[in-house]
């Protein structure tokens, strides 16, 4: 277990997933050294949420204005205990595969060797933040996913058609090539820290902090919010109605941090339950009843699995490997909802 003075470095720590991942190590007892491109953006979005901690010391922020720079990193992982590389390039709309690609690679092996060279001998553990698409391909079901399947298709859609590959494929092919790089490294270079990926899938739940204005809440934790203020939430795309609570992402992420040793060389799923449009407005007009007739009704019950599990006729995906490591089961579909919807009540 980490003791209080441990440090972790996040790396994007401005991002969804980064900022509440931030917010869970600086309640279970760590200090945060989060990179950004802008301090002063950054410090506008998260200073309110954050206050506390910055005053004491235990959370900082430092410039990083370009991850692929040689050396970017350097003066970041001096001293930390702890990477948890989550900087990278995320949309569903690229059209131009190759900053996606670059930011992705270079990315990652610019931050292992900073690590490498200058994070000095108490550096422990570095996550890479992969994702559920440098595992899922397009192969047709029936089949389970595991963390032993690759995305194999991606990487050569981008590399034969370019601008034409879609933006699908360019993210999983940036997602794939990423975590090879980072696994690559581990093979080549040997370091005496252990090396673990968490691969979520569509990642829901409430940020770590809340922007000024709903128009500014990131993708893939707006559809609660879109829902509950009588806006149509939109379908899914191939493989996105997989989701999972970001508190979940952020606990994977902990628990290879204070526990190095029992995830060196492993990836981790994460991903807890399947949703649509309909199961969110089913969630929501549960337990807002004060909001009929804003709630979109839809076909109550209709299209989805009860439990919120993946329908049969889909891939599937083996789950339990996280709960059998840490010991704790993912959070309910149902409770992200609910938790996430009181966390925007805020801006009604």
């Amino acid at each position: 277990m980490a003791g209080a003075k441990s440090l972790v470095l996040i790396s994007g720590v401005n991002g969804y997933i980064a900022n509440s991942t931030a917010k869970a190590f600086l309640d279970a007892g760590w200090r945060v050294r989060g990179t950004a491109r802008s301090k002063e953006a950054s410090l506008r979005l998260l200073g309110d949420a954050f206050k506390g901690h910055i005053d004491a010391g235990d959370f900082e922020i430092v410039e990083v204005k370009d991850i692929t720079i040689s050396g970017a990193f350097d003066e970041a992982v001096k001293g930390v205990d702890a990477i948890a590389h989550l900087a990278a390039p995320i949309s569903l709309s690229f059209v131009d595969p190759a900053p996606v690609m670059k930011g992705a690679t270079v990315g990652t092996s610019v931050i292992l060797q900073s690590a490498y060279k200058h994070a000095g001998p108490q550096l422990r553990v570095v996550v890479q933040m992969s994702s559920i698409a440098a595992i899922r391909s397009d192969e047709n079901p029936p089949y389970t996913l595991t963390e032993a399947n690759w995305n194999e298709v991606s990487e050569d859609v981008v590399a034969n058609m370019g601008v034409e590959s879609g933006a699908g494929h360019i993210y999983r092919a940036s997602k794939t090539a990423s975590e090879k790089v980072f696994w690559s490294f581990r093979d080549r270079v040997k370091p005496n820290w252990s090396m673990a990926a968490v691969n979520p899938s569509f990642v829901v739940g409430a940020p770590g902090a809340l922007p000024d204005s709903p128009d500014e809440l990131q993708s893939t934790t707006v559809n609660v919010w879109r829902a509950l203020v009588g806006q149509e939430v939109p379908e899914a795309g191939p493989g996105l109605g997989n989701v999972v609570d970001v508190r979940d992402v952020a606990r994977v992420i902990i628990f290879a941090a204070e526990n190095p040793e029992k995830v060196n060389g492993e990836r981790y799923l994460a991903t807890s339950a399947w949703a649509t449009p309909q199961t969110y407005y089913d969630i929501l007009n549960k337990h807002y009843p004060e909001r009929k007739g804003i709630i979109p009704v839809g076909e109550p019950g209709a299209g989805y699995v009860p439990g919120y599990q993946i329908p049969p006729d889909l891939v599937q995906v083996d789950n339990t490997k996280v709960p059998k490591l840490t010991g704790q089961d993912w959070i309910p579909f149902e409770q992200t909802v609910v938790d996430a919807a009181k966390t925007f009540e805020r801006y009604l």
